[in-house]
């Protein structure tokens, strides 16, 4: 019997009003991500057993802060395994999603569990972010990268008209201690504490950091 930690029961916890459409897909993840993993290392070995937790409920850390509304185009840069782009995806049906790597043997097995999933909102794109012309309302990511250099490359990618209650900007899912980081960006970047939404003692030093693009 699958534990709570790595089951869609971690997700209900926290959004008891998903759908049933969604809980299946939700709970398809599990399987559908071992089997790509077994192809290409999407997620680290340790990791998979912490699926839900780790990945998809991090991911879903950004509905925390906003609900996209209908329309609203997202690009997920270096999305790697398809997070935080494909939880999102799910979540958030009536928004168009755009995910980005430059690693194509990433992609391959993204656009695999992109159809294995039913995903009608999902495009999966090999390129670099300079290289993408699109215009979005957010730029999303689980970034490794400084948030000033990865400010550098998307700040010209947004769309100028604002649909959602948060305006148009980069959220970027971070651990530990940004003040360094974010010094470069005065008041303007929001820090939102992700355990002041899920008590598991995985996300007692993450953050997602909203930055907004006027």
């Amino acid at each position: 019997m699958a534990s709570t930690q790595n089951s869609v029961e971690l997700l209900l916890k926290y959004f008891p009003a998903i759908t049933e459409k969604q809980k299946l897909q939700f709970s398809a993840m599990k399987s559908i991500y071992e089997e790509a993993n077994a192809r290409v290392n999407l997620i680290s070995r340790k990791d998979i057993d912490f699926l839900y937790e780790k990945h998809i409920l991090h991911s879903l850390s950004i509905a925390k802060i906003i609900s996209f509304v209908p329309s609203t185009r997202i690009m997920d840069v270096g999305t790697g395994g398809g997070f935080p782009g494909i939880p999102l995806a799910v979540m958030f049906p009536d928004s168009q999603f755009f995910l980005v790597d430059s690693i194509k043997k990433k992609c391959v097995q993204v656009e695999q569990i992109v159809k294995a999933l039913d995903l009608k909102n999902v495009k999966v794109l090999n390129s670099r972010v300079e290289e993408i012309e699109i215009k979005f309302d957010f730029i999303l990511s689980r970034a490794v990268n400084l948030m000033s250099d990865f400010h550098r490359w998307v700040k010209n990618k947004f769309d100028h008209k604002h649909r959602n209650k948060l305006k148009n900007g980069i959220i970027c899912l971070k651990g530990g201690d940004l003040a360094e980081e974010l010094k470069y960006f005065g008041n303007k970047a929001k820090i939102y504490m992700l355990k002041d939404f899920f008590e598991e003692t995985f996300f007692e030093t993450k953050s997602a950091v909203y930055l907004p693009i006027t």
